[in-house]
């Protein structure tokens, strides 16, 4: 049996104007974790305005990779998965350049994914623990996981925690396509896909200033919420549309048969009542509920396509990644032979003559 290939963790760290705290944040990270031959620390710049990159360079970040103006966590996070990838990742761990993370928790993060059972690895914050937490704002993150959970079909305590790490396999089909948070959609996306989610409970640093993400709780709510319809809408568009076409067809088919039954009635001199109005909005409601699943089972061949394309996508970069690693490998050895080469020969030693 050969022996495991040595595995390569980066930390990604996306940053907004971060200097008061990155510098503790990339020093709390350890260098040396079971079961890890290199830990690296990757930089997001997501158009910084202050010194936080130079100041996380001083700090030992080995890469860099900006955004020419901010683009939002979301695009920072997808750069953070591309960038590491193309870089050797064998695992990628993300955390907050806040430092609500702690970096001690890195090696128990990771621990599920070095031993091959798990592809991504969530780190629970136990919110209900949590004591600078509302009730209001723990009530809140406890009905989102929820409806998270049931959407994702997962059992992730935590759905909304940035602090996660993902295996080459699960980054490589990891793609962001909201602009807000990837938390929720990625974490739907990754359930859809069948990898094995984990969760650990990791504890969590004070953060005193207000987010940046969001403006409250329900500007928060409002915007998560429309990332759970569109995400589970895209992997399960059949199942969507023929909810709401059920929820037309079943009182439309209930007025249809009060419309039947008034008609009968009038007929056999029973009722005297009028069925125009039921007919009408009965038979509305009804093509309506007709209309509503065939757009369901369009939606549905579509998400067919989407699927060969997910896959494409994921073989293309699979692909690139591969051919990286490659040119990285050829350049080490052209730098290796290049040295070899280039050095001064030995000194040659003359044995001294005798008389």
């Amino acid at each position: 049996m050969s022996a495991q290939k040595p595995l390569k963790l980066i930390v990604q760290i996306p940053a907004l104007n971060e200097r008061e705290t990155i510098a503790t944040v990339i020093a709390d990270i350890p260098r040396r974790i079971p079961g890890i031959a290199e830990v690296e620390v990757l930089i997001i710049d997501d158009g910084c305005t202050d010194d936080t990159v130079s100041v996380a360079m001083q700090a030992g970040a080995n890469h860099v990779v900006r955004h020419t103006s901010n683009k939002g966590l979301a695009a920072a996070y997808q750069t953070g998965i591309d960038t590491a990838l193309r870089l050797g990742a064998d695992i990628i761990v993300n955390t907050d350049a806040d430092h609500q993370y702690p970096g001690s928790e890195i090696p128990r993060l990771v621990a599920p994914i070095v031993g091959g059972v798990a592809d991504i690895v969530i780190g629970d914050r136990q919110v209900q623990q949590i004591e600078h937490f509302t009730p209001l704002k723990k009530a809140l993150q406890y009905a989102g996981s929820q409806v998270v959970r049931w959407a994702s079909e997962t059992n992730v305590p935590d759905t909304v925690s940035g602090f996660r790490a993902l295996s080459r396999e699960a980054a490589l089909r990891t793609f962001v396509t909201t602009d807000f948070s990837y938390t929720v959609e990625n974490l739907i996306q990754a359930g859809k896909r069948r990898l094995t989610i984990s969760a650990v409970p990791i504890r969590t640093n004070y953060v005193g200033r207000p987010s940046r993400l969001h403006r409250g709780n329900w500007n928060f709510i409002k915007r998560q919420g429309a990332i759970i319809a569109r995400t589970y809408a895209t992997y399960e568009p059949l199942k969507v549309f023929s909810y709401i076409a059920l929820a037309c067809f079943i009182p439309g088919a209930l007025l249809l048969i009060w419309a039947l039954i008034v008609f009968v009635g009038r007929r056999l001199d029973l009722l005297t009542n009028t069925n125009e109005q039921s007919l009408l909005v009965g038979s509305v409601l009804v093509m309506m509920a007709l209309f509503t699943f065939l757009i369901g089972l369009l939606a549905d061949r579509v998400g067919g396509v989407r699927r060969v394309q997910e896959e494409i996508l994921y073989r293309v970069r699979a692909t690139q990644v591969t051919d990286e690693a490659w040119r990285r490998e050829v350049d080490a050895r052209l730098g290796m032979l290049e040295r070899t080469i280039g050095a001064e020969p030995p000194p040659v030693a003359h044995e001294r003559e005798t008389p």
